[in-house]
């Protein structure tokens, strides 16, 4: 069974995507930016950004039965690889249990004022 999660964002609906695909025992989280999606506003800090987007995969996981610990995979997407290191208190917290396979990327993201995007995929808790 295929099961599709949103977070309410504008972008999902305009752009044709869901914020999570549950299939298979497996949750597929979308690339997810720093906005807080209720107000639809961005801040400006990347710790801030960070922040934020945990928050919006760490629900969107929960939505999916799912959580941080059971997260495998995550890429990290900075424009500036110079602020990674800034958020690995942050991202030490989150996924410290789990451990996932990780990989960090500089590149320019939608828009100039996105300072960081994440995307995971974790397995749905057992039980």
């Amino acid at each position: 069974m295929r099961r599709l999660i949103s977070s309410g964002s504008s972008f999902e609906a305009t752009i044709g995507y869901s914020r999570a695909v549950v299939q298979d025992g497996w949750v597929f989280v979308a690339g997810t930016t720093g906005y807080d999606y209720a107000t639809m506003t961005l801040p400006e800090g990347v710790e801030d950004q960070c922040r934020n987007a945990l928050a919006t995969v760490a629900q969107v996981l929960d939505q999916a039965g799912s959580s941080l610990d059971h997260v495998v995979r995550v890429t990290y997407i900075l424009p500036d690889r110079a602020e990674f290191p800034r958020l690995w208190p942050q991202l030490s917290a989150a996924f410290g249990t789990a451990r996932p396979a990780a990989t960090m990327i500089e590149a320019r993201l939608m828009e100039d004022a996105m300072r960081f995007e994440i995307e995971v995929t974790a397995r749905v808790a057992a039980g």
